[in-house]
């Protein structure tokens, strides 16, 4: 009885003691693993643009937690950020590409698919990527390319980032 009493003692002791290692959930990402996993996302993107032969803006981003309050980002340009095929106007592709990554923190669906009507600042235009991981959001937006390209560039870089966040 006492050698069984001992051993429930011990596993009970154990479960206690690893306990709050489980409720303490995956690490937080540090700034110098978002600068890295950053870098070889921007470098996937660049490859997956230049096979399509394409030039832009991309733009990575990492928001920690359960609802997105902050977020650390990087940007690349990719041949050129600003574009003037639309007339004399022109097009500021950081700018698109951020708005696309500003609509995917509000409604936490890829760009130009969540179906509400885009709010001021907005433009529902796809081309960015985003999902949910244990750790937090990533969220990936390229601007420049026709929007089905745009959205190829994004995956390439969604796909480094959740190998490594």
């Amino acid at each position: 009885m006492r050698f069984r009493l001992g051993r429930y003692v011990i596993i009970l002791t154990l479960i206690v003691l690893t306990a709050g290692s489980w409720a303490k959930g995956p690490k937080p990402v540090t700034g110098k693993q978002f600068d890295s996993a950053a870098q070889a996302a921007l470098a996937a993107m660049k490859r997956r643009a230049a096979e399509l032969n394409i030039q832009g803006v991309a733009v990575v981003s990492f928001a920690p937690g359960d609802t997105i309050q902050a977020w650390s980002s990087e940007m690349a340009v990719v041949g050129h950020m600003t574009d003037h095929t639309n007339g004399d106007k022109g097009n500021n592709l950081l700018a698109i590409a951020y708005a696309k990554a500003s609509e995917m923190a509000n409604t936490l669906k890829d760009s130009g698919t969540s179906g509400h009507t885009p709010m001021t600042g907005e433009f529902g235009w796809q081309g960015g990527v985003m999902e949910q991981t244990a750790r937090g959001y990533i969220i990936v937006a390229f601007s420049g390319g026709k929007s089905e390209d745009d959205v190829q560039v994004s995956k390439a870089g969604l796909a480094v980032l959740k190998a490594r966040l």
